[in-house]
């Protein structure tokens, strides 16, 4: 599913035009980036958490040159599936 299936299906399932539809996932998508830009993390119970994590510093080397370098230290975004999400997942795979 692509953004667009998507903002349909929320479309269909809440009786609104696809206009609000994708004005409301891109409120809720900018939302989540402005939390996790400020460090919180955002629960959806039984859905899942997104967070950031730090990332070290660390030597990697290059394999075309053998070359060591450092990479700096990052944040990275994370998302953790409640257990809501991985339960119905796994009742429906194991339907099919």
């Amino acid at each position: 599913m692509n953004k667009a299936q998507l903002i349909s299906t929320i479309a269909e399932d809440a009786g609104i035009p696809n206009t609000q539809a994708e004005k409301a996932l891109a409120a809720a998508l900018d939302s989540i980036l402005e939390a996790l830009t400020k460090g919180d993390t955002v629960s959806l119970i039984g859905f899942g958490s997104f967070g950031v994590k730090k990332r070290s510093a660390r030597k990697v080397r290059n394999p075309k040159t053998g070359e060591e370098m450092m990479v700096p230290a990052t944040l990275v975004p994370y998302f953790k599936v409640g257990k809501n999400l991985k339960e119905t997942v796994d009742t429906e795979r194991s339907k099919s």
